[in-house]
């Protein structure tokens, strides 16, 4: 007989794992996305921005990128179309950057160029197929189980590879007060994929948009935009990095605990107890767990040693500062 393959409890609050990676910082992180808007309203000068971008390892959006190889499916244009936004865009060409202009669709080949290009190109880091239409099979059907299930084959890939794949979408004519909804398509579309991005101008033609954002493990947000017709990018004023600056606050704290006491054996409440004053706010046992579990490798990066045990009944917090890493004050801070 078959069993499941699981995990204790246990084992899983207590594991650490490395944390969930960024390709454009709080907003595209390994996994599969949908990038949806009106047509003619600049997804594909949006798509182009970040591929250059993250080609570059330049900031996007006012966001930070992973620097590595983008590859742009730009299935509905021509090469002297693509030529021409990129010298709308820069003058500088980059190795770090490739276009196709052909592919075959989900289940007639797409699956073996993608993984062929990945395993050409390690340093993959983010893959844009626009659009969508192009690359779905000749089904006339279209029920949830169906977009679900052509989705999934992306998402494996993105899942199996580490790496961020957009697929950039059209919005149905029909208005409603959730962008979301307005994705075309059945909500197998939504509910297959990492996280939906809608472009929405406030006025048609007004080049002032709405990027509304959602997704498991991206903050739900909306992020005002202005197309800027000098640049050719969508700008925003915004600089968002909550996620990046939490933790460094959380890092740096706990590196000034370490440097004066060097150990620490106990329990989440007495830790919390204790840190307390130096986070001038209250600490819930839990959450210190959390972030120290999701921490854990950034912190050992600065000398410090987590581990979780189970001791005469009690889950017990070991800290401990690495020798020569902060004792001898040569160590430089988080």
């Amino acid at each position: 007989m078959t069993k499941l393959n699981t995990i204790n409890c246990e084992e899983i609050m207590t594991e650490p794992l490395k944390p969930i990676q960024f390709v454009v910082d709080d907003l595209i992180t390994q996994g599969l996305f949908i990038l949806a808007g009106a047509p003619k309203i600049g997804k594909s000068w949006l798509a182009l921005d970040i591929c250059l971008s993250v080609a570059k390892g330049e900031t996007v959006l006012n966001a930070k990128t992973t620097q590595g190889m983008a590859l742009y499916l730009c299935l509905e244009d021509s090469r002297i179309r693509i030529q021409n936004r990129l010298y709308e865009m820069t003058d500088e060409p980059t190795e770090h950057l490739h276009f196709a202009l052909l592919a075959n669709s989900i289940g007639s080949g797409l699956e073996e160029q993608i993984e062929n290009f990945i395993l050409d190109h390690r340093d993959t880091k983010i893959i844009f197929i626009d659009t969508l239409q192009k690359i779905r099979s000749d089904s006339p059907e279209s029920t949830y189980a169906t977009d679900y299930k052509e989705l999934s084959v992306l998402k494996s890939i993105a899942d199996k590879r580490s790496i961020a794949i957009v697929l950039v979408h059209h919005l149905r004519k029909t208005k409603d007060a959730d962008p979301f909804n307005m994705i075309s398509g059945t909500t197998g579309l939504s509910g297959c994929v990492d996280g939906s991005f809608v472009l929405s101008e406030s006025k048609r033609g007004s080049r002032n948009a709405t990027l509304y954002c959602v997704g498991r493990d991206i903050e739900n947000r909306e992020i005002e935009l202005k197309f800027d017709s000098e640049q050719h990018r969508w700008i925003s004023d915004k600089t968002f990095s909550e996620r990046e600056n939490k933790s460094r606050f959380f890092i740096e704290k706990i590196f000034e605990f370490m440097i004066e006491r060097k150990n620490f054996v106990g329990t989440a409440t007495e830790l919390a107890n204790l840190l307390a004053p130096k986070f001038e706010t209250e600490i819930f046992p839990n959450r210190l767990t959390r972030d120290l579990v999701q921490n854990a490798y950034e912190l050992e990066r600065y000398g410090i040693k987590f581990s979780s045990e189970r001791s005469h009944g009690a889950r017990k917090i070991r800290l401990e500062l690495l020798p020569g890493d902060g004792s001898d004050g040569k160590i430089t801070t988080p």
